[in-house]
């Protein structure tokens, strides 16, 4: 069967984490799944109705962890998820894709990046990084979208990030991060395109029973979480978003559940496993202590299979 070919696939080469992180992106990837966040969360979108943005806004097909292209060779325009400099090293996006939107008759181009983020703490603010991914998808503009001194050409970038273990006070929470005009002194006016060129938007999800927990927050909570089944996941999609299960969509979903139950599979049976062991090592050392037996005298009378042995000789040795 396929959809297992692919579980087994991943599972194999990348590892459970690795795997369920694929399978995040590749559902976010999804062009309905987009348009639902640029409508809800890009001012630009929030006149148009979904289907529209997925079908004519959203240019070519998303790519997700691409091939890298080297800003020295040839380009191929929106093609790539990794920008490469000499100076600032490779940094690859999850998901990045082009869009445009009729603004004032005439149609603009956007530059758009996905994140999927797992751990909102890795270590350093997500803010930042996400501040620099934009930063990144405008000096990579340079030779694609404009040359020399055309700095009017620069597109407006968007890095979005899809939080799924969100802290306690960031649950079902949608915040923009982006350029302001403030006058410090007299009063003047630019237009707005010429400073408003980046935004950073973090969508923290939450549980149903936090606050806010509507529209694009449920949607991908829906879409994205580890505990519920296939059909629950459908019903949801179809019913309360109109979200067509096309057979693309309707594997990725339920690969993503097959990957949560193995995930939490394996941490059941590790769990066990783990009980056991540590049940042996306390029986082992009661022996030692009330009947004065040696560790393998011990292991002997409990019957310790011969290949367990040494591992916990040594367990009570360093003890």
């Amino acid at each position: 069967m396929e959809v297992e070919n692919i579980l087994a696939k991943n599972i194999a080469a990348a590892g459970d984490k690795a795997a369920y992180d694929a399978c995040c992106k590749r559902l976010l990837a999804n062009k309905i799944i987009l348009a639902w966040i640029m409508k809800s969360c890009l001012e630009e979108y929030k006149d148009y109705d979904v289907q529209t943005i997925a079908e004519k806004y959203i240019e070519g097909d998303p790519q997700i962890s691409a091939i890298s292209v080297n800003p020295d060779e040839e380009q191929i325009q929106g093609s790539s998820t990794e920008d490469v400099t000499i100076q600032e090293g490779t940094i690859t996006y999850d998901i990045r894709f082009f869009a445009i939107v009729p603004i004032s008759g005439e149609f603009v181009r956007l530059i758009l990046n996905c994140e999927a983020q797992n751990n909102f703490y890795p270590g350093y603010p997500l803010l930042k990084r996400g501040i620099f991914y934009c930063s990144r998808m405008i000096s990579a503009q340079y030779g694609k979208e404009f040359t020399d001194s055309h700095y009017e050409s620069i597109r407006k970038v968007y890095s979005i990030w899809v939080c799924l273990n969100s802290p306690q006070k960031r649950r079902n929470t949608i915040t923009k991060y982006l350029i302001k005009e403030e006058n410090l002194i007299g009063t003047v006016k630019e237009e707005r395109k010429n400073y408003d060129l980046l935004t950073v938007i973090m969508i923290c999800l939450g549980r149903p029973e936090d606050d806010n927990y509507t529209g694009i927050l449920k949607l991908l909570e829906v879409l994205l979480s580890s505990k519920r089944k296939p059909s629950e996941k459908k019903k949801i999609l179809q019913e309360d978003f109109s979200i067509k299960m096309t057979k693309q969509l309707e594997s990725e979903v339920s690969i993503m559940c097959n990957l949560s139950e193995d995930v939490e599979q394996r941490g059941f049976e590790k769990g066990i496993a783990k009980g056991i062991s540590r049940e042996r090592e306390e029986n082992i050392r009661s022996l030692m202590k009330t009947v004065n037996w040696t560790v393998e005298e011990a292991m002997e009378a409990l019957q310790i299979p011969e290949p367990e042995r040494e591992k916990y000789a040594n367990l009570l040795k360093n003890k």
